[in-house]
């Protein structure tokens, strides 16, 4: 045991003052007590403490702190009297402090060793206290013990942690600072106000309460005697089970990383080993099927070895379900030394350098959700006993990996809903109140509501982007390529004559050179287009195959133009191929571009956004109040649409301008879009799951858009839609004025040219009266 008088309260400037005083009477009082309550033999030693406290006359004496090593024997007993029986003072961290004070007299070494090393390093504390949250938390201390005094009102007392690194590990050790006050008394020097305990309940529940809390009770009106008992245990491996199970209620999606790198340290302060790796591998599945995740969970050993870089899908999904069969832990302390045919899957882990290792399954409600990797390098060990240290942990790891999954799941189901559904996020809101009503409908046995989900008065915004003469390029492709067929039968063919004959090769032969003048002399309409495909791909192929098979001298011959005519990689469809990923090219940036732009969109007020894909894209964008209740809606989002509108437009073709160099079959954009400026009805459509205008005057702005789109311009052949021209058709000149504001903004500012085109439409059925104006797309 050491005497040595160790100031905290030093490193702390601010901390509140107490009057206190060391005083032996309370622990008197205390001996008293045991002594008749004792019945066992233990009471021996209360018996002979008290009887040494009455031989130095101490009971209510106040001792100073400069001559309190004078009463050595006296602190002894009072270390017998307390301290665990069991306990060896080289493993326990025991003390003597001054009464609400940090001021230490008399404790073992080990608690000496921890004041000392908090006293050097003030930053040691969990979550790295500021000054001012140490004197908070003290004062909270010092008016519970008050309260619980004087007004017998108890108040939760927050558990104080001292954190230190381990010379040894290079890791943070945690300890829990306990503070028995059973041996100290304390005085109010004059009368204290009567407190009810919902004024004391508020005060302690307020954020400011304890700054309110000294204005009625201010400490100079107390004084503290007797002593104070300092228990400082070892938490480590509670501390880090808490944090790991803190991660898990606090993280949010998106800071997996973050998270995960919290875990494995808590893991390697769980073992006390900061050379030893771990790894957390979730399984996620699609329909039952293990895919990868993409969240590396420490050192990505797991990863390297069984991750998209090593493996494809198939082989990750065949050794992922084999393991799931039979997830059985395994442990070597060197792997170098296992049989490699026994284990052969260890090669991999030696290439990457691997000592030790264990794999242990990770479940979550019985069901497996993951396995957690623990390893070291070459020139480090570790035993079973550090495995053991896991135990407490599983449970948090598999509900982290859990939570991870079931994040995993619900991205995946947002991606559908919003990709591959109309029930977008600006509606979701909608369809799960519809869905609460059902199932409240169903838990009550109550008849089960059919609600309409359906938007009044929204706000339509309809564009067009189409690859111009689409159809033209197509018919063209296919002509090039079904002449290019032609050729090459009628070469093989030919060649089939001088080496078998057959009346019916006679009868093949006289039909391709029917079908190749037939070509010759005009475009094939869609019957004959069809008839010449299955007499190429059907008649003359099966034919050509069956002569194979019976004559193996025209083997030879035939197989080269099968492989010619191959739907893969054959050279008869190169033509539609080419066109076909220009198309895409076009599209797909497009997409791609739109998909980006919703997003951003949905930022200044959330409006439904949905598109089509023709042969370019159609999207449909509906506004209002009615979409979003909880969020006011004004005309200034309305302009800041029309102003999107004809901006995006312009984006869009220059960016295809800019991707031709990259098309195999140079194609061009026109860009479309109809004006309606005012508000409509939708609903959705159940049996099409999708939604639609509703109402007869609204069906008609359906049947407008569906008709415009290859419209004339009046009295003249020319199509309104142009590359690089940004057409806006309109019935109303109200309608149009709307959007002259953001036109001249965009030819003032270089995006679209100056002039600009006002046009009439040629009548369409059922329509009329239909004007447009056509801008040059700079």
């Amino acid at each position: 045991m050491k005497k040595r008088i160790l100031n905290i309260a030093q490193s702390y400037a601010d901390l509140p003052e107490v009057n206190s005083a060391i005083s032996f009477g309370p622990f008197i009082k205390y001996l008293h007590r045991k002594i008749e309550e004792e019945q066992t033999v233990k009471s021996a030693i209360y018996i002979n403490a008290l009887k040494a406290f009455q031989a130095q006359g101490v009971d209510e004496q106040v001792i100073s702190i400069e001559s309190i090593n004078q009463y050595e024997l006296l602190l002894e007993h009072v270390y017998a009297c307390l301290s665990p029986s069991l306990s060896a003072e080289n493993h326990l961290a025991w003390g003597l402090c001054f009464p609400m004070q940090p001021v230490t007299f008399y404790g073992t070494d080990l608690m000496y060793q921890l004041l000392e090393n908090e006293e050097k390093d003030q930053n040691g504390y969990m979550g790295g206290k500021t000054m001012a949250q140490h004197q908070q938390d003290r004062l909270h201390f010092i008016y519970s013990f008050i309260l619980n005094e004087l007004y017998t009102f108890h108040a939760p007392l927050k558990e104080k942690y001292h954190s230190g690194i381990n010379a040894d590990t290079g890791l943070p050790g945690y300890f829990h600072i306990g503070i028995n006050t059973s041996f100290m008394e304390v005085k109010a020097k004059q009368q204290i106000p009567e407190l009810s305990y919902r004024e004391l309940q508020q005060y302690f529940n307020e954020e400011s309460g304890i700054d309110q809390i000294q204005q009625v009770l201010p400490l100079d009106l107390f004084e503290f005697k007797g002593i104070s008992v300092l228990t400082i245990t070892d938490v480590t491996t509670k501390k880090a089970v808490e944090n790991i199970k803190s991660i898990r209620l606090s993280r949010s999606p998106g800071d997996e990383e973050m998270a995960y790198t919290e875990v494995i340290q808590s893991l390697k302060i769980l073992v006390q080993n900061a050379n030893i790796e771990f790894d957390l591998f979730p399984f996620v599945r699609i329909n039952n099927k293990m895919v990868y995740g993409y969240v590396k969970g420490g050192s990505g050993l797991l990863f390297s070895v069984w991750g998209e870089e090593t493996l494809s899908p198939e082989a990750f999904q065949q050794i992922a379900e084999g393991y799931a069969a039979h997830p059985d832990s395994f442990y070597s302390p060197d792997i170098w030394a296992e049989d490699m045919e026994m284990f052969p899957w260890l090669d991999r882990f030696r290439e990457l350098n691997v000592k030790s290792m264990s794999l242990s399954p990770i479940f979550h409600n019985h069901i497996l959700v993951g396995v957690l990797g623990m390893h070291t390098w070459v020139g480090e060990t570790f035993d079973e006993k550090k495995i053991t240290l896991l135990e407490p942990v599983l449970g948090p790891i598999g509900q982290l990996l859990q939570i991870y999954i079931d994040e995993f799941n619900l991205e995946i189901e947002n991606i559908i809903k919003e990709k591959y559904t109309s029930i977008q996020p600006s509606v979701q809101w909608k369809f799960n109140e519809a869905a609460w009503h059902q199932l409240y409908d169903k838990k009550k046995n109550l008849p089960l509501r059919t609600e309409e989900i359906s938007f009044d008065d929204v706000y339509p915004f309809y564009g067009a982007i189409d690859i111009r003469n689409s159809t033209t390029e197509r018919n063209s492709a296919s002509k090039a390529d079904f002449s290019l067929h032609l050729n090459m039968l009628s070469e093989t063919l030919e060649q089939l004559n001088k080496l078998y004959s057959s009346p019916l090769l006679e009868e093949k032969i006289f039909s391709c050179k029917k079908w190749s003048n037939s070509l010759e002399a005009g475009e094939l309409n869609t019957t004959e287009e069809n008839s010449l495909n299955i007499f190429l791909k059907e008649e003359t192929t099966d034919y050509l195959k069956l002569i194979s098979q019976s004559d193996p001298n025209t083997k030879k011959v035939i197989d080269q133009y099968l492989q010619e005519i191959s739907e893969h990689n054959g050279e008869v469809y190169k033509h539609r191929q080419a066109l076909e990923v220009s198309m895409q090219l076009i599209n797909t940036a497009i997409n791609n571009y739109f998909e980006a732009e919703r997003e951003k969109l949905q930022q200044s007020y959330p409006c439904y956004f949905e598109k089509f894909r023709t042969d370019g894209v159609e999207y449909d964008i509906y506004i209002g109040q009615s979409i979003a209740p909880d969020r006011a809606f004004n005309n200034f989002h309305l302009q800041n649409l029309r102003l999107w509108q004809l901006s995006s437009m312009a984006t869009v073709a220059k960016m295809v301008q800019q991707i031709q160099p990259e098309l195999p079959v140079k194609l061009a954009t026109t860009q479309l879009i109809f004006i309606h400026n005012h508000p409509i009805d939708i609903s959705f459509r159940a049996d099409e799951r999708k939604f639609d205008v509703e109402g007869a005057y609204n069906i008609r702005y359906q049947m407008i858009k569906k008709r415009i789109d290859k419209v004339l311009i009046r009295n003249s052949q020319e199509r309104l839609t142009q590359p690089d021209k940004l057409a806006l058709i309109y019935f109303n000149k109200r309608d149009i004025e709307d959007y002259l504001p953001f036109v001249k903004y965009l030819q003032e500012t270089g995006v679209l040219n100056a002039e600009t085109e006002d046009l009439d439409l040629e009548d369409l059925q059922g329509l009329s009266g239909l004007k447009a104006l056509r801008i040059t797309i700079l």
